[in-house]
């Protein structure tokens, strides 16, 4: 069998491993819905989490893995990632946030910057449990109150780049969700985009009593208020800074 065939099969099944049966559910471009009605996942708190690593240059690595190659030649295609602490690249500072709208028209945001964190008991029902500035392991996360969700009418979760330098072409990203009950739902980051500073990755609807998750993954040049007007929020927007997380 030909090397290109075997490397085309090891793809599709590294693609349906990620089924229901292995407890995920992968949103992508030819599948980016689901209902967490129809998954029994529209109670309790919904934990919403970004982690991310960066990766070195896929030129760079490859003369030292040669070793590895003659083992393994599908790692040739595998960039390899580090810690986003690692001091052998740029450290970036990735931030989650999310922009909600109440079912009584109320709208504001959930982020670290200007230290909107939010409440998981009150409006907006939505709750930032810190800001991580290293990308360790645990990441950031927002919690949503799916008890209330017929308060709650469509929240967009968002992903922006603090420091204002563009670096998404130099991590992997990765948002999951982890419902009260049901597989969680992984939404990948891969695409290069090494202008953009902000990403909108997912949004929750609250669509006739039917609360639908769909994949984004729209990257904007720009801040929050690009993405407001993408979205068509309307709200005001002004320079912020980083609060202490409480």
């Amino acid at each position: 069998m030909a090397f290109w065939n075997i490397l085309r099969q090891d793809r599709a099944a590294q693609f349906d491993s990620g089924g229901v049966a292995a407890h995920v559910i992968g949103l992508t471009r030819r599948r980016p819905t689901v209902s967490l009605t129809k998954q029994g996942a529209a109670t309790g708190n919904l934990r919403v989490n970004l982690s991310w690593k960066m990766r070195t240059s896929d030129f760079d690595s490859r003369p030292r893995r040669s070793g590895r190659l003659l083992r393994d030649p599908l790692k040739f295609f595998q960039p390899e990632p580090v810690q986003a602490h690692t001091r052998a690249v740029t450290n970036v500072d990735l931030d989650i946030g999310c922009l909600y709208e109440l079912a009584d028209g109320t709208k504001g945001v959930v982020q670290p910057l200007g230290g909107y964190f939010g409440d998981l008991n009150d409006p907006p029902y939505v709750k930032l449990s810190g800001d991580d500035r290293f990308g360790s392991p645990s990441g950031e996360t927002i919690f949503v109150n799916l008890d209330h969700r017929d308060d709650i009418r469509r929240l967009l979760f968002f992903v922006y780049i603090y420091d204002q330098t563009p670096a998404f072409d130099r991590t992997h990203a990765m948002m999951t969700l982890y419902p009260s009950n049901g597989p969680r739902i992984e939404i990948e980051l891969d695409e290069r985009a090494p202008e953009a500073r902000s990403c909108a990755v997912f949004l929750l609807e609250n669509v006739k009593g039917e609360l639908l998750v769909r994949r984004e993954a729209k990257f904007v040049y720009g801040f929050q208020g690009e993405l407001d007007r993408m979205y068509g929020w309307g709200m005001q927007w002004g320079r912020g800074f980083k609060a202490g997380a409480p």
